[in-house]
């Protein structure tokens, strides 16, 4: 992203979280985390659409996965992938505590 786009927007407490999110699944420290790793750690179990009856877990992951651009396509999640898809979301919620609140609830 460049200086104008969604990543600048972000605060440190916001970068933080997102950051501590993505490195636990970044074991090796490569800076790209297996879609399948982050399978089994999304609460797809509370989204509204799956509470609702409406779509399925895995709907629901798939389409969490589609929100990501795999550039090079190799079914991993690059952290610049992940930074620019929390940005986007951050730049919808107004309370920084509310976020992180968010991000910590949406992943185990």
């Amino acid at each position: 992203m460049n200086a104008n786009g969604p990543v600048a927007q972000l605060n440190e407490q916001r970068k933080e979280c997102i950051f501590q999110i993505f490195s636990g699944f970044d074991r090796d420290g490569s800076g790209a985390v297996p879609a399948s790793d982050l399978k089994g750690a999304y609460v797809a179990h509370l989204h509204p659409k799956v509470q609702s009856g409406e779509l399925s877990e895995d709907e629901v992951f798939l389409d969490f996965l589609t929100n990501f651009t795999d550039k090079n396509r190799d079914g991993k999640v690059h952290w610049d992938e992940w930074l620019a898809y929390y940005s986007n979301v951050s730049s919808r919620i107004a309370n920084c505590d509310h976020f992180c609140q968010l991000m910590k609830s949406a992943w185990r």
